[in-house]
């Protein structure tokens, strides 16, 4: 649940550097732990997906506030793919699982006013290998990439297609909550500029992917994209209208 203060209560602007995601497939039923009613799963020929999104992000701060007062820092943002009901529409978004973070004051800011779950990681970034570790020194990421390289789809990937898997490459333009008596908090994002374009993953290890609910399940690596220089503002987080309350 969230308290008043974990609901994004203002708008916030930065600027991503890069950004590189990286989508895992699933079977549904093993993420269904993982989001709360009434949010559900967003799926494709009976699987669900998990991004992984890691972002360089330059002077983050309240919208209107000059740059030099932002923040910059390293993000690993691990999601789920989700929808939600908006009155009669039907929202596309991620729910956020946990968030990782090179920095302490992100870590404290994202977690007073948002239900992220950020931890501090320390973060080993050599050109095309990036690996994040915990305060108790454990290997949280280790991804081999090279950026620079299109492959295509990854071998495995469920989809037939690079327009397709496109639909399952975050961010998305929400991301949900739930919030107090059930009601879903949605936080739009806005961007600019906005070209994702495949690269090339040589390994990927994600140990939250080795604990219960994944525990025992191969992931699939479904998309992998990237994309350079992006304004991005997130809106202040607003409550969804069910059927119900219209």
């Amino acid at each position: 649940m969230l308290s008043s203060l974990k609901c994004h209560p203002f708008p916030v602007e930065a600027h991503f550097e890069r950004v590189l995601a990286l989508s895992f497939a699933f079977p549904e039923e093993v993420l269904q732990s993982l989001v709360p009613s009434p949010l559900e799963i967003d799926t494709y020929e009976g699987l669900g997906f998990v991004t992984v999104a890691l972002v360089w992000t330059k002077n983050l701060r309240p919208a209107g506030w000059p740059n030099a007062l932002g923040q910059d820092f390293f993000l690993a943002g691990f999601r789920v793919f989700t929808r939600a009901r908006d009155g009669d529409r039907r929202l596309r978004g991620l729910r956020i699982l946990r968030s990782e973070t090179d920095k302490g004051r992100m870590a404290w800011s994202g977690n007073l006013l948002t239900n992220y779950n950020y931890e501090v990681v320390k973060v080993d970034d050599q050109p095309g290998h990036l690996i994040t570790r915990t305060k108790q020194g454990g290997i949280s990421l280790d991804i081999k990439y090279d950026a620079d390289k299109d492959p295509g789809l990854p071998k495995g990937s469920p989809f037939p297609d690079w327009k397709k898997a496109r639909q399952f490459a975050g961010p998305m333009p929400f991301t949900f909550d739930v919030g107090p008596h059930g009601r879903v908090l949605a936080i739009e994002g806005r961007r600019a500029k906005w070209k994702p374009r495949p690269f090339q993953v040589g390994h990927a290890r994600v140990s939250l992917f080795e604990h219960a609910p994944f525990e025992g399940v191969t992931p699939v690596l479904a998309n992998a994209f990237a994309v350079e220089d992006i304004p991005y503002r997130w809106e202040r987080g607003r409550y969804l209208t069910t059927l119900s309350d219209a």
